[in-house]
């Protein structure tokens, strides 16, 4: 396992589904939160990243309230350039080549900022990242389920406003049980209007009623988590003939117990029918984890081999919202070094 440990870490790898406002380094949720007068629960970064992982919640609803912590201390520019600079650096000591941010603007407007300054903010903190370390990066801005379908269409609008500076998708997340995908599907017509990449959060804390109204109400091309879509072998069935892209999250579904065990999560089921299954990290902070150890508990619960764990991160350069001649490029650098990896 030492062995498949390096590999992991030496593997190619692209995040398409990470959370800005549950991705905080504990260190600098102390700093800023010093900074602003919030109190929070502890007063360490050992101590904050203890609390602050979701290992005893009952389910999705639990997990998410924990983002009232995190999001009172984004409210400030510098902050959340920082936040997303910090993110994309640890992503990149990790080998991973490209990643995808995510987060709803709306949240980061509490103290003041705009719409589009709590957007152009994470960006130019990405961007340095880019410079510094050569990651490359994508924006995904999410629409909120339990906001108003009105909030939903501002927000596509923001995100086509900004197709040109970093934004390459845009999401639906927060609550999903009772706030069905089409509810929301206006602020998606207008995102795919503005040419964007669409994913949604469902098959997570719903069923796969909700997989399915994301694919038709929403057009989405990807499906975050996607964890219940055994439950329909014919649904099942179609994102398998339609190449769907599953954004899974194994740590994050462990803890709002849409899994029982690592063993018993169905991504070894998805995979092997030939369903494109990409790892990812969910809330780096919230979840305690990184995206090399969603690897390595794949490889450790699940069996996945190493040259099925590098099929795994090709699939996050297929899927990733990226332009057709830089996705080449990315995978072409990623087969070279790839099978150099396991020819030797």
């Amino acid at each position: 396992m030492t062995d498949l440990r390096d590999f992991i870490h030496r593997l190619p790898k692209a995040e398409l589904h990470v959370h800005l406002d549950g991705s905080l380094r504990p260190e600098t949720m102390l700093e800023l939160a010093r900074e602003t007068g919030v109190a929070l629960p502890a007063d360490t970064p050992e101590a904050l990243a203890d609390h602050m992982r979701a290992d005893d919640d009952a389910d999705l609803e639990a997990y998410l309230s924990r983002f009232a912590l995190t999001l009172a201390v984004m409210q400030r520019e510098d902050a959340l350039e920082r936040i997303a600079f910090e993110l994309a650096l640890d992503h990149a000591a990790q080998n991973v080549r490209y990643v995808e941010v995510r987060w709803s603007p709306v949240l980061n407007t509490e103290g003041g900022l705009s719409l589009e300054e709590a957007l152009e903010a994470p960006i130019r903190g990405l961007e340095r990242a880019r410079a510094e370390t050569g990651i490359r990066y994508g924006v995904i801005v999410c629409a909120l389920r339990h906001l108003d379908p009105e909030t939903s269409a501002r927000l596509g609008h923001l995100a086509v406003d900004f197709r040109d500076h970093g934004v390459v998708a845009f999401d639906l997340a927060a609550g999903e049980a009772g706030n069905p995908p089409g509810n929301h599907a206006d602020a998606f017509r207008i995102a795919a209007r503005g040419d964007l990449g669409r994913t949604v959060h469902a098959g997570e804390a719903w069923g796969p009623e909700s997989i399915r109204e994301a694919i038709v109400e929403c057009g989405a091309h990807r499906i975050g988590h996607g964890t219940r879509l055994q439950e329909d072998p014919r649904l099942e069935g179609y994102v398998c003939d339609h190449q769907i892209p599953l954004e899974v999250c194994l740590t994050s579904n462990l803890q709002t117990r849409v899994a029982a065990t690592a063993a018993e999560h169905p991504v070894r089921r998805y995979f092997d029918l030939g369903i494109p299954v990409t790892l990812c990290t969910d809330n780096t902070l919230i979840s305690g984890t990184t995206l090399e150890r969603e690897f390595a508990l794949a490889a450790d619960a699940l069996g996945f081999t190493a040259g099925e764990l590098a099929d795994i991160a090709r699939t996050g350069f297929e899927s990733a919202f990226l332009p057709f001649p830089d996705k080449v490029e990315m995978l072409t650098d990623f087969d070279d070094e790839v099978e150099e990896m396991l020819e030797g």
